[in-house]
């Protein structure tokens, strides 16, 4: 998650992983094949970016979306950079996990002209500033007047995280909040202190960021940014290789028609990553399926 914070603000992305498995044919049939007779390729390769959780969610629940329509998804996971150049080379062909206007910025400046524009299917994703529901307060613009309620701590994640810079280096000057105690330290400890706070009923102000899972499992709500100072939301885009239109042509009607709001997306994330020690997502996602079947079975309606 270090890493999407990063990109957040602009920062270099980590070191990139080499590709895996991108080569040819392994299922010893014919890539061409259609898809349960849909007129779509039979075989499907999604480029994940490691640690970036909503993207992984979404690979995921897709791919077990379509392995049962009898499609043969593979997902490949890999650092930004060789996802958007294994799509742009065809050697994937699909990312789910696009963000735009600024995050990606460079990436699509570079290889955008090789990729097909598919579906918006998450439109709030954004650094945050968040505390407990039911909370005195609804603004930053309140927070230092009323800082003792919150024992005068920010709880955030990592020192070095683009979060924890915009933070230090805009939130708390804006507002200010140089009085209060910032503790950092890892995305896990501050995870750990919000179900602490939480637990005994005390006021918590944590860093944060949407699509998050502690917003389907904590009470709690984000604080108004008047001066905005965490910058302005941003949409997640799914995104093909030249060719997808004419490869897949039922699968992109599907995910052009595709969208995820805060309920569905926490909820899987959730699901997913809190306190699971497992890489094996699958039973997770399909559990997750039969519990939201009537949206599942909305998004190949057509």
């Amino acid at each position: 998650m270090n890493k999407k914070l990063a990109s957040l603000m602009g920062m270099a992305a980590a070191a990139a992983l080499a590709l895996t498995a991108c080569g040819g044919d392994t299922s010893g049939g014919d890539a061409g094949a259609s898809a349960s007779g849909n007129g779509d390729k039979k075989e499907l390769k999604i480029g994940v970016m490691a640690g970036w959780d909503e993207g992984v969610a979404v690979s995921n629940l897709w791919k077990q979306i379509l392995d049962k329509k009898g499609y043969e998804v593979e997902l490949t996971g890999a650092d930004v950079a060789p996802i958007f150049s294994g799509v742009s080379t065809g050697d994937l062909d699909l990312t789910m996990d696009v963000w735009l206007p600024q995050t990606h910025k460079d990436y699509m400046e570079k290889y955008g002209d090789k990729m097909t524009e598919l579906g918006t299917w998450y439109d709030n994703a954004k650094l945050t500033i968040a505390v407990n529901k039911d909370a005195p307060i609804d603004s930053l613009e309140d927070l230092a007047a009323n800082a003792d309620k919150f024992n005068n701590t920010i709880y955030g994640i990592d020192p070095g995280a683009g979060l924890t810079k915009a933070t230090e280096s805009k939130v708390i000057p804006e507002y200010g909040l140089e009085k209060m105690k910032f503790l950092t330290s890892s995305t896990p400890a501050m995870l750990a202190q919000l179900k602490k706070s939480t637990d005994a009923g005390e006021n918590i102000v944590v860093t944060l960021w949407r699509p998050h899972w502690a917003y389907d499992e904590f009470p709690i709500k984000d604080l108004k940014d008047p001066k905005n100072t965490l910058g302005t939301a941003e949409h997640i885009t799914a995104y093909g290789d030249a060719d997808f239109e004419k490869d897949y042509p039922t699968l992109t009607t599907w995910l052009k028609d595709f969208k995820m709001d805060d309920e569905h997306l926490f909820s899987l994330e959730n699901a997913m990553f809190n306190g699971t020690d497992t890489d094996n997502y699958a039973p997770i996602v399909d559990k997750w399926i039969t519990e939201n079947q009537d949206y599942v079975d909305s998004l190949t309606a057509k």
